[in-house]
């Protein structure tokens, strides 16, 4: 017996009851749900590059691979691969190497594209971004993969969030896009981004549901042993939207608003203040141009 038909065994019924609905998560009108195929797994693209976050892309992935539709079949309801520039392995973060499925030459059509945290895109897969998102039912972002999906253009006049140590980095290298600060995710047509690393967990909770209904993302999210509610609530980041409260010995990074240690931190004085750098490659950005982090 396979994992997923064991999970069949959870009552979706008895854990929409247990679990909060949308009006006791304080979430609001929920976007419009996706249509899935009548028949067969919805294709889900994850692509990849140097430096790929493993929990950005390996929590959606369990997530669409653990997800069961009753009355849909003995077959998986997603089909899941990777895609990357070439066949060559990618090291990913902590060393983990992960050997793409396809090349953007040879993957097939998504109807959900996954952009994880990733070192710097190249024009070939910003391209691959675009082209795929034409005919893509969703194209979504996690943490810091929000600079990739803004980078297609695609993002735009639109809204999108990001992980919280980037958000002032993100709004000043896009600023004709409407950042969310402390939301869990975002969505916005056919584009949907999330916070930083697990929030990409609960952004695609919130893909099975908007394709299958709550019982069956409950019904995911029990299967995994998932407690998280922020996919119930787009704003459950409401903690990284306010300024933090620190000790008198401790400072705000301007550059990505960590929490540092003001005894042996890299410090810049501007305008008779000082300013204290999580690390000395942020000290640069900031002496580069310090009117656009003074606020902060």
């Amino acid at each position: 017996m396979q994992r997923r038909d064991l999970f069949r065994i959870s009552t979706a019924t008895a854990l929409a009851a247990a679990l909060p609905g949308p009006a006791a998560a304080g979430r609001p009108a929920p976007a419009e749900p996706l249509r899935p195929p009548a028949e067969g797994p919805i294709p889900v693209a994850f692509v990849l590059s140097a430096g790929a976050v493993v929990i950005d892309f390996a929590g959606p992935w369990e997530v669409f691979d653990n997800a069961s539709v009753p009355g849909r079949g003995e077959g998986p309801a997603f089909q899941l691969y990777t895609v990357a520039e070439t066949l060559a392995p990618i090291r990913a973060s902590g060393g983990m190497t992960v050997v793409p499925d396809f090349t953007f030459d040879t993957a097939p059509a998504a109807r959900v594209v996954v952009i994880p945290a990733q070192g710097p895109p190249t024009e070939a897969l910003l391209g691959w971004i675009r082209k795929a998102a034409r005919t893509a039912d969703l194209t979504m972002s996690v943490c810091t993969g929000a600079f990739v999906l803004a980078k297609t253009g695609l993002l735009a006049g639109r809204s999108a969030t990001t992980h919280h140590g980037s958000y002032s980095t993100f709004a000043m290298q896009f600023p004709d896009i409407s950042l969310r600060r402390g939301a869990r995710f975002v969505e916005t047509g056919n584009l949907a981004s999330s916070g930083g690393l697990s929030s990409g967990i609960d952004l695609a909770l919130r893909v099975v549901e908007r394709y299958f209904g709550r019982a069956v993302a409950l019904n995911t999210a029990d299967a995994l042993e998932y407690q998280g509610q922020g996919w119930l609530d787009p704003d459950a980041n409401r903690a990284y939207a306010k300024p933090r409260r620190l000790a008198a010995a401790q400072a705000l990074c301007p550059v990505c608003e960590m929490v540092v240690d003001k005894a042996g931190a890299p410090a810049s004085a501007w305008r008779g203040r000082t300013y204290h750098f999580c690390m000395t490659d942020h000290k640069k950005v900031f002496d580069a141009n310090p009117g656009a982090f003074s606020g902060r």
